[in-house]
């Protein structure tokens, strides 16, 4: 029999922001180290949802504060698709 997922937050949370930035589930799959069907299932189970086609995410608002330094928002931009990618900041500021 196979050994049952045992899905963390962090998984989940992945897998929404994978699925509401147009993935399919193939890349998703592929970038959790899955099968396609495992991210399905888990995916629907939790109401991970791809936008529909007209959908156009709201302009950020210009006038907003600047972000503090080790902010989890550009914290993460700044390291995606870095060595650092999913590291917290070093400084424990922010709880995620």
């Amino acid at each position: 029999m196979p050994k049952k997922l045992e899905w963390t937050d962090a998984q989940d949370a992945q897998l929404r922001r994978l699925r509401a930035e147009g993935a399919t589930w193939d890349g998703i799959a592929a970038v959790l180290g899955l099968t396609r069907w495992a991210a399905m299932d888990r995916g629907r189970r939790i109401g991970a949802r791809r936008p529909p086609p007209d959908f156009v995410p709201p302009p950020e608002d210009p006038a907003r504060e600047p972000l503090p330094a080790g902010h989890p928002r550009s914290w993460d931009t700044i390291n995606a698709g870095t060595v650092l990618e999913g590291t917290p900041y070093p400084l424990p500021v922010f709880m995620r």
